[in-house]
């Protein structure tokens, strides 16, 4: 009871802190001198490092790429590891994303749950640890990275200047933690020929895309026959005709890519609704067939799974350079396989195609602790201790987390099971009671590594 009360007493804190980290659209952004991922994610962490040094922790600015917080004194490192940098807003707010809006007991912002809000949870964790004299004879460091949407260069370049941990974790998934990320595959697509004159959609190639703009001849499919196809489709849309063409706004629901199926993809619903239409195309045709809206990766041969769940498959982005059509494709394939396997099965199932490419762009491999292994094991009786809930077991999952890139660490919260806080989506947000449990569990957490 000590510890939820002095984590309650710090709730005002807490939100005034995570309106000030909300408040900055710390979208990656241009390089420039001393802000490696644009001068927004830069500003943030600095003012991250700043409410920290205010809580009398020690920091560090590490180029930044990233920073740290520290408490306590000897040779091993418990690391905590958090993320500044968020994904585009999008559409669909019915607040200002950036002002921390409060309704009831959610607040409303971009950052909220991923990973602002546990950014302060974290902080608030380890101030009620400095408040109770824990005797603390490990360092405990809260790293803030500015580039995990992006592709976690900042850990990488943290990883390199300041090396590993000795255990920790990253809130940046769900409770009661999580034993196994999938490995990841990112794909490029691109068209070899098409009627089509125009098109742009999505705002990250992890975010499933929510609002796709076509531009296409009228002569190339019929005005009425596309209406009727696009009514039949989880879509809403808007059809304008402009001289000779067609001006196609079609809206889906975001989601994020590791779990494609709680949305709906703008993209592959115009692609199917177009070839429903009528519509003969070079680009449409390969698009339907090798990408399509199933997200399992059949078009591709790819459509696999193990023990701990199936591949998911997503495009995330599409736009036209130059009369060519290019996008990207987001795969999370399962923590018992490599991307060696997936991508020998792609390759050869598109060896011969003529309609268009798809090319691998980058690649991660899984990660996995067994259940019983001592530090998910020690996060689990945390979360158990807390919240009395012996049933949760810790799960696998799509999402790739910091956790890929450092040793000795997983993903630790910060959503509890069963709740869509709307990451990666309009309208994310935290409930303040999920936030002050959050930093409860973790003050628990972080004296159970202690104990390690």
């Amino acid at each position: 009871m000590e510890i939820q009360e002095r984590v309650k007493s710090y709730e005002e804190a807490m939100l005034n802190d995570l309106a000030t980290l909300v408040s900055y659209n710390s979208v990656q952004g241009e390089p420039q001198p001393d802000a490696p991922f644009g001068e927004v994610p830069a500003a943030c962490l600095d003012k991250a490092l700043e409410i920290a040094e205010g809580y009398g922790f020690t920091v560090k600015n590490v180029d930044h790429y990233a920073g740290y917080a520290e408490i306590g004194e000897g040779e091993q490192v418990i690391g905590v590891l958090a993320h500044l940098d968020v994904v585009p807003a999008g559409e669909g707010w019915k607040t200002d994303p950036f002002t921390l809006t409060r309704d009831g007991d959610r607040v409303y912002g971009r950052g909220t749950s991923d990973d602002k809000g546990a950014v302060v949870a974290s902080m608030i964790a380890m101030k009620v640890l400095k408040d109770m004299n824990v005797p603390l004879t490990k360092r405990i460091r809260l790293i803030l990275g500015t580039n995990e949407e992006t592709g976690s260069k900042c850990l990488a370049h943290y990883v390199e200047k300041e090396g590993h941990i000795d255990m920790g974790f990253t809130p940046d998934g769900t409770f009661p933690g999580v034993h196994g990320e999938k490995g990841a595959l990112g794909l490029n697509f691109e068209s070899v020929r098409t009627q089509i004159k125009e098109i742009h959609g999505g705002v990250a190639s992890n975010v499933v895309c929510n609002h796709c703009t076509m531009i296409v001849a009228s002569e190339a499919v019929s005005e009425e026959a596309l209406r009727l196809a696009l009514e039949k489709h989880p879509v809403t849309f808007e059809i304008k005709p402009e001289q000779d063409d067609l001006i196609v706004d079609v809206y889906g629901t975001a989601a994020h890519a590791s779990t494609p199926k709680l949305g709906v993809n703008a993209i592959g619903e115009l692609m199917a609704a177009l070839a429903e239409a009528g519509m003969q195309d070079d680009f449409v045709e390969f698009y339907n067939r090798r990408i399509g809206t199933s997200c399992d990766g059949a078009g591709c041969d790819c459509q696999v799974e193990d023990e701990y769940g199936p591949l998911t498959f997503s495009n995330g982005i599409i736009k036209m350079e130059n009369g060519v059509i290019r996008g990207t494709i987001d795969i999370r394939f399962p923590v018992t396989m490599n991307s060696r396997q997936i991508a020998s099965r792609i390759e050869a199932a598109l060896a011969g195609e003529t309609q268009g490419k798809i090319t691998v762009r980058s690649r991660m491999e899984p990660l996995f602790f067994p259940i019983d292994s001592p530090l998910v094991s020690r996060l689990l009786q945390a979360y158990q201790e807390v919240t009395g809930d012996l049933e949760s077991k810790p799960i696998t999952m799509g999402g790739g987390t910091y956790a890929k890139g450092i040793h000795n660490c997983i993903a630790f919260g910060c959503e509890f099971m069963g709740e869509d806080c709307h990451i990666h989506d309009a309208n994310e947000f935290v409930r303040i009671d999920c936030l002050l449990q959050q930093a409860e569990i973790y003050v628990h957490a972080l004296m159970k590594l202690l104990e390690a």
